[in-house]
Order: structure tokens, then sequence, then C-alpha cells
């Protein structure tokens, strides 16, 4: 279980700073998650794009993850063109596929995979550590912070525990199958990872407290703007600024 397969890296978007990365994608993410009509998340598409292509990510892997939230898409396409009211595009037999369905269901699917896009060039690729510090340096609550930090720290732990007490059922010849019995191993199986889960948190609790934890994690190194931070964060308003004026466009002047 790797959750930061896309940290490494020397490109542009790896060394920049994650402050200005936070920013640059929260704000592209919500201008393109007001769009309404069809042309303007098209354009945010190909800056997305553009920005995954100077991050130098595998494309492969990048595929994979589209891959997985393109199969949640399919679910609006295979409701939204029969549900929704509007002027008919085609019947199927009983079936009526309607105009406005299918643009929504474009809509949904366009502007998901653009913010996906951003979100794996701005953010994915720095290491969640960096990105807890981040948030912390932007002024984030510190709790959610720390929980950030302590999850992705404790996250591995617990899938080894899972791992763990799942083997030893099927060492003790535990098979899995649509029976009473296999539902009350799992449910036991959850429970074990859960109890086991507290205790590891109250002993990890307690060996903090003895080292003088005092409820903030410090950072060794700091690390000032730079004038390619600024481009970046200038270059991504611009870009947002652009799927805004597409969208006033295309909605002939104003949103829709």
């Amino acid at each position: 279980m790797n959750l930061e397969c896309f940290s490494s890296g020397s490109s542009l978007m790896h060394r920049a700073d994650v402050r200005c990365k936070i920013i640059s994608a929260f704000f592209f993410s919500l201008v393109v998650a007001l769009c309404h009509t069809l042309f303007a998340p098209v354009f945010a598409l190909l800056i997305a794009s553009v920005l995954l292509f100077l991050a130098h990510l595998p494309y492969m892997k990048v595929l994979k993850r589209l891959l997985m939230v393109n199969v949640f898409s399919l679910l609006f396409w295979l409701t939204l063109p029969f549900t929704v009211p509007g002027p008919l595009f085609m019947e199927l037999g009983p079936l009526v596929i309607s105009r406005p369905g299918l643009a929504l269901a474009a809509l949904i699917t366009l502007k998901t995979n653009a913010i996906v896009l951003v979100v794996l060039a701005l953010i994915a690729t720095s290491g969640v550590a960096k990105i807890g510090h981040g948030l912390a340096a932007l002024k984030l609550p510190s709790r959610f912070c720390m929980l950030l930090l302590f999850t992705y720290r404790y996250i591995f732990v617990l899938h080894q525990e899972y791992q763990r007490l799942r083997r030893a059922a099927l060492l003790r010849g535990f098979r899995p199958a649509t029976t009473m019995h296999t539902y009350q191993t799992y449910g036991n199986l959850l429970g074990m990872t859960l109890v086991k889960s507290w205790q590891r948190g109250v002993r990890v609790q307690q060996a903090m407290l003895l080292r003088g934890f005092q409820g903030r994690f410090y950072v060794l190194e700091g690390r000032r703007l730079a004038a390619s931070d600024l481009a970046l964060v200038a270059l991504v308003f611009l870009s947002a600024c652009g799927v805004v004026f597409m969208e006033r466009l295309s909605s002939g002047g104003g949103w829709s």
C-alpha cells in the first residue's frame, strides 16, 4: 500500500512550495466545480493536462487513477440520461434518453477528471507530511493537521494488524463463503482490528507524552517562497480566470 507514489521527482511541480500548490489546487478546483456549461470544463481539462505534463508523472499510474474515478462517473451515465427530464435525444424501446441528462453526465465527468488531474499534478507531488505542515502553515486548525499526519503514519500499522488477524483466521481453517459463520468471522475480525487500534493508540499517546510531546510537530527546515512559487500561483490563477471567461462566454455573458 503506497499512498505517495507520485511524491518523488524533480519536476517543477515537485520543487514548488506546498503552500502555493494547496492554494492553487483549491482555487482552481473551486472554479471548475462551479461551472455550469460544457465549454469551460473542457478548457479546464486541457489546463489540468498541461499541469500534469509539467509534473512528469508516470502516465500509466495516472490512467489507473482516472479509471477508478471514471468507474463512478459511469454510474451517472447509466442513470442521469434516463431520469433527467427534458427534450428527447433517443428512444431505446421503453427507455427515453434526454439531452439534459446526457449534458449533465458529461458535465460531471469533465469536471471530475479536471479536478482529479489538478490534484494529482499539484497535491500528489508532495508527501503527506509536507502537506500536513503546509496546511498548518496556512493556519488551518492544528487538530485537523495533526489528525492527517497521525492517520497517515498509522494507517499502515492498522493494515498490517488486519492482515495478521486475517492470516491467523486462514491458518485455523477459515474459508470465506456466503454463510452466517463467514459474516460473524469478518465482524469479529473488524472488531478485533478496532480494539487493537485503540490499544495501539493508547500506547502511542503514552509514549509521546513521556517524550515531551506538546501537541505539535516542529519543522526542522524552513522554506521561503521563491519567484517560481509565485509564478506557479499566478499561472494557475490566470488559468482559472480563463475558465471563468470561457464559462461566461459559453453561457451568453452570465452564469447560467
